[in-house]
């Protein structure tokens, strides 16, 4: 970073939730006051409007109404959100940021394009989630309904339209980030902007092998799932892989399902052998994912999969499809497996007859996870932050 650190206003699309928007953004800020520097982050909250200051961190706290649009069992979308800009311009006025930094296409992303212009402030969007494979994914029941070819169709037609809606708002911003290679390449393509690695950290203090609390003699493997409970997910590939486990005669494994959403009732009623903990936190989660021996990651629209580096910090080996960014964290034979959903059987099937491969995947999990820290991830985003400052600065000359 320069002599004199850049003074970012961050507008992240949540804050509280339970996503990896909310969770980076969480450790931003963090960051920013264990390293004493300037930084507002202005965002949605239940609670009345707020104004916090400590130390060198600002933070805005501004309420969604009444009716706000849900978008999941704790995110929604305020269309009135304008109605805070006076008090979002205010703290801005007093905080005299140097850039705007968004993470999506949220009301309060739409606000922070506003204001970048307003004040021609140089504005850095980070992609955090792949909106067009989400709803394309959400889209599958009802397009289920029409002949297999025009389904596979409309289909596509939707998740292009919605990349392209996307990858037209993040035009807007100067600086591009994304937590993989492959985003990375379709934001430059589709923008002309740069787009710099984003990827995440792990806390490898909190999340540790040793938080282990399972009777050592209890005889279950026990294969985990961390994260939302819905379609675009692929949760449906757990009760696929508990069908083919039974149908090979294997009965001393069970589930450990940590998480919520619109497909719970569906999972229950198909996985018997699970044991469903809702939303944990802290040291539960923690708890959870070192009484995993395996996780079982089947999604294919995660952008980088925070929840598999935290099963790797825990000493638990993943398998994750070739999709989106888990792939990119889990070493194929090491780590892991990366497998296609026809696969997921003959690769848990592999490391749960081998306890050799499984104790070395666990060692070799712990020690990946071990190069990964939040502080490292952020001090390139800083590096950034001062390279699109000079750009401007050339550039205004």
């Amino acid at each position: 970073m320069n002599a004199r650190p850049p003074r970012v206003a961050y507008l992240p699309d949540s804050f509280h939730e339970i996503n990896g928007v909310a969770h980076t953004s969480r450790h931003f800020e963090a960051f920013a006051r264990q390293h004493e520097l300037p930084f507002l982050c202005v965002r949605a909250g239940s609670r009345a409007i707020a104004f916090e200051k400590a130390g060198n961190v600002s933070t805005l706290e501004l309420p969604r109404g009444a009716f706000s649009i849900p978008l999941e069992k704790d995110l929604s979308f305020d269309p009135a959100y304008l109605r805070h800009l006076p008090l979002i311009d205010e703290a801005l006025e007093r905080f005299n940021p140097d850039l705007i930094h968004i993470t999506g296409p949220s009301e309060i992303g739409m606000l922070g394009v506003v204001i970048a212009r307003h004040y021609n402030l140089p504005l850095a969007a980070s992609w955090h989630t792949n909106v067009h494979e989400y709803l394309a994914r959400r889209s599958d029941r009802l397009l289920r309904l029409l002949p297999k070819i025009q389904s596979e169709s409309a289909g596509q037609t939707i998740e292009d339209i919605t990349l392209a809606i996307a990858t037209g708002f993040y035009s807007n911003a100067d600086f591009l980030f994304a937590p993989n290679a492959e985003i990375c390449r379709i934001l430059e393509r589709a923008t002309e902007r740069t787009c710099q690695l984003m990827p995440r950290g792990v806390d490898s203090v909190l999340f540790h092998p040793h938080k282990r609390s399972r009777n050592g003699d209890d005889g279950d493997f026990v294969l985990g799932y961390v994260g939302r409970l819905s379609v675009e997910k692929n949760v449906a590939q757990l009760a696929q892989v508990q069908r083919e486990l039974e149908k090979a005669g294997h009965r001393d494994f069970r589930f450990l399902i940590v998480g919520h959403g619109s497909e719970e009732h569906w999972l229950r009623a198909r996985l018997p052998r699970a044991e469903f903990t809702g939303v944990l936190k802290g040291e539960a989660l923690a708890t959870a994912y070192a009484n995993m021996d395996l996780f079982v990651f089947p999604s294919h629209t995660d952008t980088f999969g925070n929840v598999v580096l935290e099963a790797l910090a825990s000493g638990v080996p993943a398998i994750v499809t070739p999709d989106g960014g888990p792939c990119s964290i889990v070493r194929d034979g090491v780590t892991g497996r990366i497998a296609q959903d026809a696969e997921f059987f003959s690769a848990i099937t592999e490391i749960l007859s081998s306890p050799a491969l499984h104790g070395e995947m666990r060692h070799a999990a712990r020690t990946y996870a071990l190069t990964a820290s939040w502080d490292s991830v952020f001090e390139g985003v800083y590096a950034a932050y001062d390279k699109m400052l000079s750009s401007r600065c050339q550039m205004t000359r």
